[in-house]
């Protein structure tokens, strides 16, 4: 069961987010029916650690077994869809470079779902969620980041 629930005041969600980055290039996911970019990742389930979690959300998503290099943002994440409050609290790991293929275009395990392989210098012009995203990998921290974003 995935950790999130649903109260009058809004949802909430644990999240975990894959930073898969090969040269300059983050590889990112899009649904055919959305209009944004997002990372490879998803739920934290109950039981599950988060290092776990984002491990098993890039199996599934791309196929290939990554490894973590580490944790490097951790967002807390306010925002509003079809006039429904969320809040999320995501962890982002920077992973590994494994030299897998993952061809551009390709289908994660949903059918309408994408990877594409986006510039980090181009990030600033697509339309990336979260919106942090777009600037924070020009210049990769040495610690980890502590992300609070209101989209309200």
């Amino acid at each position: 069961m995935d950790i999130g629930f649903k109260t009058s005041d809004g949802v909430f969600s644990l999240r975990v987010a894959a930073l898969i980055i090969r040269g300059n290039r983050l590889l990112l996911a899009k649904n055919e029916k959305l209009d944004c970019f997002y990372t490879v990742g998803g739920r934290i389930k109950v039981n599950e650690t988060a290092e776990n979690a984002v491990l098993r959300e890039c199996h599934e998503e791309t196929g290939c077994r990554l490894e973590i290099e580490r944790l490097l943002f951790v967002q807390e994440r306010f925002f509003q869809a079809a006039e429904v409050k969320h809040h999320e609290v995501v962890f982002f790991y920077l992973m590994k470079d494994a030299n897998v293929e993952l061809p551009e275009g390709i289908n994660t395990d949903r059918q309408d779902e994408y990877l594409y392989w986006i510039a980090i210098d181009e990030l600033e012009s697509i339309n990336l969620l979260p919106i942090f995203l777009k600037t924070a990998l020009k210049n990769i921290p040495d610690g980890i980041g502590h992300i609070v974003s209101k989209e309200y």
